[in-house]
């Protein structure tokens, strides 16, 4: 039973879908990583103090578009590319074998750049179709992301989270 007092607090992940040509980049985790080792994922990570703290504030309280530029981060430092139009997907919460719970909010945008250059908790890269993307052993959840991030592209869909069949 997890003991909610004492986890207050969150981890806060970005992660984002990158887009070109009709095809999706997903990225195979290495088999040491400590969450889903071996599965396929897409670029992103934790939001850092350091991601706004040494910036001039926006407002005299507030720093603005802070997971916009922390993907931006993330998806430089694990596949070596840039990001732009980013918007939103999805949001979802998991709790860690530490019971921390993990919010990730989920995004997508068009790359910047063409070389792919992997960190190494990353071992391979594919740039995949809808229908590709099922050949492959995702993370839970991500390809339902990636279908309604398809069907927003394809019709205009709301983005609403569904449990695939």
């Amino acid at each position: 039973m997890v003991n909610y007092d004492k986890n207050k607090a969150h981890y806060v992940v970005v992660t984002g879908i990158l887009i070109k040509d009709g095809k999706y980049l997903i990225a195979k985790r290495a088999e040491w990583e400590k969450a889903f080792p071996g599965k396929w994922t897409v670029p992103g990570g934790k939001i850092e103090v350091m991601d706004y703290v040494m910036k001039k504030k926006d407002t005299n309280a507030h720093w603005y578009n802070i997971i916009e530029n922390a993907l931006k981060r993330e998806v430089f430092e694990e596949v070596g590319l840039g990001i732009e139009n980013i918007c939103y997907v999805t949001s979802l919460v998991y709790l860690r074998d530490d019971e921390i719970p993990c919010l990730i909010i989920s995004l997508y945008g068009i790359p910047v750049g063409e070389e792919i250059k992997l960190c190494r908790a990353l071992t391979e890269y594919k740039w995949a179709s809808l229908d590709e993307l099922k050949n492959y052993d995702l993370v839970e959840g991500l390809y339902e992301e990636f279908v309604i991030l398809d069907e927003h592209l394809t019709n205009g869909n709301n983005m609403i989270w569904k449990k695939k069949d």
